[in-house]
């Protein structure tokens, strides 16, 4: 009657940790570290090889399309992906049990706003890539302003995912109804999340199937007839088979977390979902590791880009050393002037003399 009726706003996330029976905080110090180092070395690579991507969309006019955008605006889920396992690292362990509702709230809607940024990005995509595809165009003729629109949408979706159980979908009123591996979410958000997930997940995978069969038999047909139209058409295929590299990275990655969110959410006492949890974690970032490199290797524009871009920072960076090692030489040779005229006159008065 308790549980229902009081709501435990006010107490430390150890309150709702005993409540679960999570009795061990699974990491103990010299793995804590040995992960955050890790961690934090992956993280970076993440937060930076996706900024590049993102510069490359912004600096080449070829990356200037809807498609790109889009893929620009995935680099950029991955980029808080990437904050959000950084604040995860250094807020877990025993840490976790000191949290107050509301960090504990902002560590996870972190985590949950990035993924639902990433998936409804690549929803997006699927979307915008069967427009294109159906009327046989290497892209769609979507403006710049629908564009925004929709990326403005897709952060609207993914914050307020990221949100709703801060707004009332937990279980600090309710302890009997409080999940394992996020002991103030309920249960039924935890079935509601990964059920939805899952679902798009299939959604997307038969919207690419039915994309790949189309154009596979649309470019059977155009090698009856014409070798250049095969070869001009090349480009839409390398479109598809990127975000479907993309795509299933992300399925690989994620649908483990998920099926095991959902068997606690059915309150599944035997399948302790709490020893995987780590390997979840390491899948999650994992998948935030592939997407750029998938990115840079399946698209030579886009590799040549970056490289350019690289290039640009070291000849940056060489330049400012060069810079502030002429400013240091300046007072030197200055100094080395004014002792040589000082001279010269000290050697004339006394020739007067």
């Amino acid at each position: 009657m308790s549980g229902h009726n009081v709501c435990h706003h006010d107490m430390p996330m150890g309150f709702f940790y005993n409540n679960s029976n999570i009795t061990s905080d699974e990491w103990d110090q010299k793995q804590l570290i040995l992960v955050q180092v890790v961690g934090s070395i992956c993280c970076c690579f993440i937060l930076v090889a996706n900024a590049m991507i993102i510069a490359a969309v912004v600096t080449n006019r070829r990356f200037h399309y809807p498609f790109y955008y889009l893929l620009a605006n995935l680099a950029a889920s991955d980029f808080l992906a990437g904050i959000a396992y950084i604040y995860l690292m250094f807020n877990t362990g025993k840490i976790s049990r000191d949290l107050t509702v509301q960090a504990y709230f902002f560590r996870q809607g972190l985590l949950d706003a990035s993924l639902s940024a990433s998936l409804t990005n690549l929803l997006v995509i699927a979307l915008e890539r069967y427009i294109s595809i159906m009327s046989f165009k290497v892209h769609s003729n979507l403006t710049k302003r629908r564009v925004t629109l929709l990326i403005a949408l897709v952060w609207g979706i993914s914050i307020f995912m990221g949100a709703v159980p801060s707004l009332g979908w937990n279980c600090i009123c309710s302890l009997d109804l409080c999940s394992k591996l996020a002991p103030i979410f309920s249960r039924s958000y935890l079935i509601f999340w990964s059920m939805s997930n899952l679902v798009l997940f299939l959604i997307m995978v038969a919207i690419y199937l039915r994309i790949y069969f189309y154009v596979m038999k649309k470019t059977v047909i155009l090698k009856d007839h014409t070798s250049s139209s095969i070869n001009r058409k090349r480009t839409p295929i390398k479109l598809i088979k990127t975000v479907m590299t993309v795509l299933g990275a992300f399925v690989i990655c994620w649908t483990p977390g998920l099926v095991v969110l959902l068997l606690d959410g059915l309150k599944c006492d035997r399948c302790e979902v709490l020893k995987f949890k780590r390997w979840l974690l390491l899948l999650a970032v994992l998948n935030s590791v592939m997407n750029p490199i998938i990115y840079s290797y399946r698209d030579d524009e886009m590799w040549s880009t970056i490289r350019k871009l690289l290039r640009c920072v070291r000849s940056g960076t060489r330049h400012q050393r060069s810079s502030k090692a002429n400013i240091q030489r300046e007072p030197t040779s200055s100094l080395k002037e004014s002792t040589g005229e000082d001279s010269r006159v000290s050697t004339q008065e006394m020739l007067k003399t």
